[in-house]
């Protein structure tokens, strides 16, 4: 009998080390908490051993290795025996018979919910896509504001399989380390966590961009083999410093930053390596918070500052309770080099190094509930989650998770923590939900300023209101909160459903008219379940938004009315201004002579990433990748075609020694101007305009005060290097404020 065999998984190598045991685990927690609940630990660790005992891992050991790895990685930070015997137990519901009432029975109803909770969350990860990591992090959500603990075993169990991630596919990995990237360390940053979160962000470098990963790793150990004297040189110099300047130190440490960190200081700022300033950072401890500004007293004294470095974290902690003061400054000559200095006491210390677990009462019997609570982002990720659905919660939440922070004040003194680049209206969403709903306007320090002014450390803001005020579709392109966005898409949402329902119902009332035929709401439910819609709401907003037309419905219920000639039916598009159809299309990927339009709605210009629409009737619309109506068209992915710039889009440009091309000939690109409200003002901006030979097509004043006012302005340019060349010569014009590029 011939055939071919079926591939099985190959044997795992045979184990010969010590037989795993929880000794060491035990004895760590009796170091830090000699009244812990041991036998609830030797307990769960003698279930799971059970448990896992037919077992192995890929690289032989037994299964049990991984559980007792995670709860070692919790002992280092000093938590509770409950949470150790979870992390212990946390695989067993998932990867063996055992039952929840056999674990409740063995070692209590608390655990066996924590266990519970990470073993849902472990279910959803499985073969994950977008949606399903978006409905796992909801799920993560929701656990984690109930006992954070939850998070805190997670976290662990993340960062014990990033290190032992070697032997999954390539496929596998990148997908888990994007995930532990964009979720997990933001996540461990804001609980405090900062050694899992370099640790997490380090590992899932090395696997999305081993190239990137490698090439910082190499020169980093080149610089280390070069100065290896250099750290310590600094940290002894450092340390003198603050004795001569009479300031107690408890110990001053140096060391090189993550190749993550460096690299994303790269990215952000568009430099190259050689040209980092500050790759070491060095930390000071002192005993007292007198201290701490002392010895910054005493470093300012001794070396250059370098300006826009400082920040005092300690009178204005971060939301996960970190305290600090940074400071960067260049050492004396020959070195000239910039270093990172960091200044605490040995208790901000704690809470830098260990995060929440850093104030963990583990005797407490509310601490996990309590230090849930205490984190306000916790209740902001839970109200994101009431106003999103499971993609949009994705995306907002890593808005709110990522980004460095403001400081702002309400007129009474209270603190409102931000993003940075948080506006006034994040700052009125920050104070009450029904604040930003009703938001019309902004003092900033007592000057008003427009609602898309960024806000920096120590404004005071004052948000104007008035009833019946709605939010602004517009606002949605300049706030930066998850918080804000979620709650202006989900009015904006009703309102464009409202629209799309009055605009069906009129359509569908003509078309039933036009055809003699009856089109009451009793007649259109009889024909809901063939139009495959659930309601006459539905139905509705179908028509309204194109998705259905009102012909279709009338043949739907009257298929004797199928004969009558239809109207094509166009699909809606953004002002768009077409290009010749002729054989020489500025874009590639498409039927020669085929009808080219530019959406008015992100304005695409040569240099952009771009994707095509086609449009019913119009050929192809072309948009820039990021533009947010291309959310509309995800229902027909059919519609999408995979296009590209050609060289004749960029063609004359070297010719013309980067001057403007002829007028009508060029692209349009979209800016909004915001500047002081001076006599000449419109005229130095058009001025500067032309210096760059842009050709303005459209001027159009959107808003205007006593003190600013805010334009539109649409300049004629060959490409996107001609706007950004535009952009950057006003912002250098004195009393212009702000320049960006409009999406609409």
């Amino acid at each position: 009998m011939s055939g071919t065999a079926t591939p099985t998984r190959p044997e795992p190598p045979a184990y010969d080390g010590p037989a795993p045991s929880p000794e060491r685990l035990i004895e760590r927690l009796l170091s830090y908490d000699p009244d812990a609940d041991v036998a609830l630990v030797r307990t769960a660790f003698a279930m799971a051993d059970a448990a896992h005992k037919p077992q192995k891992r890929d690289n032989g050991e037994p299964s049990i290795t991984h559980p007792l790895a995670v709860a070692e990685i919790l002992a280092q930070y000093r938590l509770d025996a409950g949470t150790l015997a979870t992390a212990l137990l946390h695989d067993v519901i998932e990867d063996t018979g055992v039952t929840r009432e056999a674990m409740t029975a063995k070692v209590g109803a608390e655990v066996t919910a924590l266990v519970d909770g990470v073993t849902k969350l472990t279910r959803l990860e499985i073969n994950s896509d977008r949606t399903k990591q978006a409905e796992n992090f909801r799920k993560l959500v929701l656990a984690l504001s109930r006992d954070i603990r939850v998070l805190l075993v997670k976290l662990a169990d993340r960062l014990h399989n990033m290190r032992t991630l070697g032997g999954a596919r390539e496929d596998k990995r990148t997908r888990i380390a994007r995930e532990t990237m964009e979720i997990y360390a933001p996540l461990a940053e804001r609980i405090g966590m900062d050694a899992v979160k370099t640790e997490l962000q380090t590992l899932s470098f090395a696997q999305i961009d081993p190239d990137a990963y490698g090439s910082i790793q190499a020169r980093l150990n080149f610089l280390r083999g070069q100065g290896a004297d250099v750290v310590e040189e600094v940290r002894e110099e450092l340390a003198r410093v603050c004795r001569e300047s009479g300031v107690e130190v408890i110990e001053v440490t140096g060391r090189q930053k993550s190749p993550y960190s460096i690299w994303e200081k790269m990215h952000r700022g568009n430099v190259q390596f050689e040209q980092l300033s500050d790759i070491m950072a060095f930390r000071i401890v002192v005993p007292t918070r007198e201290a701490c500004y002392a010895a910054l007293g005493a470093v300012h004294a001794n070396y250059p500052v370098i300006a826009g470095r400082f920040k005092d974290y300690i009178s204005t902690p971060k939301s996960n309770g970190y305290q600090s003061l940074h400071t960067g400054v260049t050492l004396r000559e020959p070195r000239n080099q910039k270093i990172e200095v960091q200044i605490r006491t040995r208790e901000m210390h704690e809470v830098a190094e260990y995060g929440v677990a850093a104030h963990w009462a583990y005797k407490q019997h509310d601490a996990a509930v309590q230090d849930a609570q205490r984190f306000r982002w916790v209740q902001d990720l839970l109200e994101i989650l009431e106003n999103s659905t499971p993609d949009e919660f994705l995306e907002n939440t890593k808005l709110e998770l990522y980004q460095d922070q403001v400081f702002c004040f309400t007129p009474k003194g209270t603190l409102i923590q931000l993003p940075r680049g948080a506006t006034p209206v994040d700052f009125a969403y920050a104070v009450h939900s029904q604040v930003g709903d009703t938001c019309v306007g902004a003092k900033v320090n007592g000057r008003i300023l427009p609602l898309r002014h960024q806000l920096s450390n120590g404004d005071q803001v004052e948000i104007m209101t008035a009833r019946g005020g709605t939010p602004s579709p517009q606002w949605e392109r300049f706030v930066v909160t998850g918080k804000a966005r979620a709650r202006i898409r989900r009015w904006v949402q009703a309102q464009q459903r409202q629209a799309y329902r009055d605009a069906g119902r009129a359509a569908l009332a003509r078309a039933f008219r036009q055809d003699g035929a009856d089109g009451s709401e009793k007649a259109l439910e009889g024909g809901l379940k063939a139009l495959k819609v659930a309601s006459l709401d539905d139905l509705y907003v179908a028509v309204g938004n194109g998705n259905l037309g009102p012909k279709d419905v009338v043949v739907a219920l009257y298929p004797e009315l199928r004969q009558a000639a239809r109207a094509p039916r166009l699909l809606p598009s953004g002002p768009a201004k077409s290009t010749r159809g002729d054989f020489n299309q500025p874009i590639t990927g498409l039927v020669p002579g085929m009808a080219i339009s530019y959406a008015g709605c992100c304005h695409p210009l040569p240099g952009d990433p771009i994707v095509g629409i086609v449009a019913t009737g119009k050929g192809v619309t072309i948009h820039t990748r990021g533009c947010p109506t291309l959310e509309s068209f995800a229902a027909t992915p059919e519609r999408f075609l995979d296009v590209d710039w050609a060289e004749s889009a960029f063609a004359g440009a070297a010719e013309k020694g980067g001057k403007g091309v002829p007028k009508g000939e060029g692209h349009t690109g979209r800016i909004t101007v915001m500047a002081d409200n001076g006599p000449t003002m419109i005229a130095t901006i058009t001025n500067a305009i032309s210096k760059q030979n842009g050709d303005i097509t459209n001027l159009r004043i959107i808003n205007r005060q006593s003190d600013f006012f805010e334009m539109l302005v649409d300049v004629e340019v060959r490409d996107l290097r001609q706007l950004v060349d535009v952009i950057a010569s006003l912002r250098a014009v004195q009393g212009v404020h702000q320049v960006e590029r409009a999406r609409g």
